[in-house]
């Protein structure tokens, strides 16, 4: 785990000159890695690199250069396979010098180059030079676990761990890109590469970027989700298989040099990673959770203090406070380079800090929610598909759909859902399926009511909507239930794993989520619906697989939140409610133009009221104050 950044191309700069440009770059990133930073440069090229030691303490140094000189590899993440990797490659001659796993993909990438992205398991951003002809690799792992921003300040490719580090280039200049801007509006995301910075792009996940000197010559994808549905693996099969790449991804994960942990939630997803994990160690493990004071429906810690006692760890919690939220947000906000997501970060942050006071390394839950179909909504798009098929006598994507029996014995679960169905079929059960789904997540009708005149004039709705479709009707997909998957896969979940990456390294802790190991991800696609959501729930195969590891209560429970803030309640106390009046009802902010100061007031002065809304606006104003204070 480390942070990344350099220059590639022809500049009339020094050589001296650029290597002080990547140290200034160096500076903004040595949160990420305070154990060591090192730099190289050549002809076109200067790369930068501070470390935070896992394997291989001692040598594992980068940049990392080959024997000859030629190649050049900066390194951000962990190769999981890195020991059957080297194993493959000394058989076939290859020496190393190191035990780590930079110096085996530095030689996966000399032997193969591209085509090695394929065979890692892994998280990983990096760039790798040829010294000899000037080419370059920059490549980012499937999942987008790790980041990695880009620019073209004229002759010269510039890229980095972190935005904040670009920033630090003199040609890169620091303008508020509208487009994503709608993004997060619309989500609290964003699509296709977008960044709130004007020319500043994020290398999408399973992409790499292959080019010369300055110039980006192919963007690539190398890997993405399959929905090749296996109807000849019966369920006992999936359980099976489901089990092992379970208890082998925590395997190779656990790999370390340096003491290893685990988030514990009180969720399945956290509590599976725990308690598997938790075997290798002998009783000397350690989890990490929070809750808050403000009543049971903001504390889920009963359920992960079971979880820690069935595994014997060693238990921590903490109880963030509404003083901390006001003091750290805007931090918060900086570290996180542009906003994103919901107020489940701030607790996240104080999770991570208590963490990195006992272990390095973190394991993690992010994924399982959208890899095993853990939203109320996966399971409505399931159910409407199987009324479709039964009314019209089709099959979605093979044998999606069975019998009318099948929703007739799921009829009590939708009564569950009754307010979600009303949205989803708000216009018809069959009105086009990309319409419904993006009315569904669309968040700008609340936050549009907030902004100016001029602002919504300029707001493209029909190009944002544009931008969804091109992602959510994958050619590949044609059920409800996969298109959902494949968006949120696509957008949502990388955005969650920014947060989970930026919250961890602000505090020097390496966070790992070993259920997005491709492996899993490909198996359960791969599963037919009527066995992913058997019975009418969501995450199915993997409450079966985990009922004889977990408690009871925790794989039957119904009351998951999610880690919620109790912002409605902090409002109606002075420090919060002062702090978001001094920040929306600034001079600053009604000058930059964006928000009705008359609204934003109207808002502020409901009793109770903390919603989306209000994050939305104060998530912006935020982030505009900390990269355009002159403004």
């Amino acid at each position: 785990m480390c942070g990344i950044c350099g220059v590639f191309g022809y500049s009339p700069q020094s050589q001296n000159e650029k290597k002080q440009l990547v140290r200034k770059m160096m500076t903004r990133l040595s949160h990420r890695g305070p154990d060591g930073e090192g730099i190289h440069s050549s002809q076109n090229a200067i790369l930068g690199h501070v470390r935070l030691a896992i394997i291989d303490l001692e040598h594992g140094l980068q940049p990392m250069v080959s024997r000859d000189d030629r190649y050049t590899l900066i390194f951000n993440g962990e190769i999981y396979n890195y020991l059957e990797l080297r194993k493959s490659l000394e058989s076939k001659g290859v020496q190393f010098q190191t035990q780590s796993d930079t110096e085996v993909l530095l030689q996966m990438l000399i032997q193969q180059g591209e085509n090695a992205l394929n065979q890692l398991n892994g998280m990983f951003a990096f760039a790798f030079h040829d010294n000899q002809t000037g080419q370059w690799i920059l490549a980012r792992d499937p999942f987008g676990i790790k980041p990695l921003y880009y620019c073209i300040a004229e002759n010269e490719i510039v890229f980095a761990s972190e935005i904040k580090a670009l920033l630090e280039h003199p040609k890169v200049k620091v303008e508020q890109n509208f487009k994503a801007l709608q993004h997060y509006l619309t989500f609290q995301f964003y699509l296709n590469g977008e960044t709130l910075f004007k020319g500043i792009h994020e290398i999408e996940p399973g992409f790499y970027l292959k080019g010369r000197a300055g110039q980006v010559e192919q963007t690539i994808r190398y890997w993405d989700t399959s929905y090749q549905v296996n109807f000849k693996k019966t369920e006992i099969q999936f359980k099976e298989e489901l089990t092992d790449l379970l208890d082998d991804s925590i395997k190779i994960q656990i790999r370390s040099d340096v003491p290893v942990g685990s988030h514990l939630s009180g969720g399945i997803d956290s509590s599976t990673i725990a308690s598997m994990a938790a075997v290798h160690f002998d009783g000397e493990f350690s989890v990490f959770t929070g809750k808050f004071q403000e009543g049971q429906a903001y504390d889920e810690a009963h359920y992960a203090k079971l979880v820690a006692e069935k595994i014997r760890a060693n238990y921590h919690e903490v109880i963030p406070t509404a003083k901390q939220f006001v003091d750290l947000f805007p931090k918060l906000i900086f570290s996180l380079d542009q906003p994103l997501a919901g107020p489940g970060l701030f607790p996240q942050f104080l999770v991570s800090q208590l963490a990195a006071q006992h272990v390095k390394v973190v394991l993690g839950g992010q994924g399982g929610d959208e890899i095993f179909g853990g939203y109320a909504r996966y399971l409505i798009g399931y159910l409407e598909q199987a009324l479709k098929g039964a009314i019209l006598g089709t099959q979605e994507e093979g044998k999606h759909v069975v019998t009318l029996t099948s929703v007739i014995s799921n009829l009590s679960i939708l009564k569950e859902y009754q307010p979600l169905l009303q949205h989803f079929w708000k216009d018809g059960l069959f009105e086009d399926m990309d319409a419904r789904y993006f009315r569904l997540i669309d968040r700008s009708p609340d936050i549009l009511k907030l902004i100016t005149d001029d602002a919504q004039n300029s707001f493209n709705k029909e190009e944002v909507f544009s931008d969804f479709q091109n992602i959510f009707n994958h050619p590949d997909t044609s059920s409800y239930i996969n298109k959902m998957t494949y968006f949120d896969q696509k957008t949502l979940l990388p955005a969650l794993l920014h947060v989970e990456d930026r919250v961890s390294m602000a505090v020097s802790l390496e966070s790992r989520v070993p259920l997005l190991d491709t492996r899993i991800v490909n198996l359960i696609t791969s599963m037919p619906p009527k066995i992913k959501f058997k019975g009418g729930q969501g995450k199915y195969i993997l409450k079966e697989v985990t009922r004889k590891i977990l408690p009871k209560a925790v794989v039957d429970r119904k009351d998951k939140m999610g880690f919620p803030v109790p912002l409605k309640e902090w409002i109606k106390m002075g420090v919060v409610r002062d702090f978001v009046c001094d920040t929306l009802l600034s001079k600053t902010c009604r000058e930059r133009g964006l928000f009705q100061q008359n609204a934003l007031e109207q808002l502020i002065q409901k009793e109770g009221t903390f919603g989306r809304q209000l994050w939305g606006a104060l998530c912006i104003e935020l982030w505009s104050k900390e990269f355009f204070s002159t403004k």
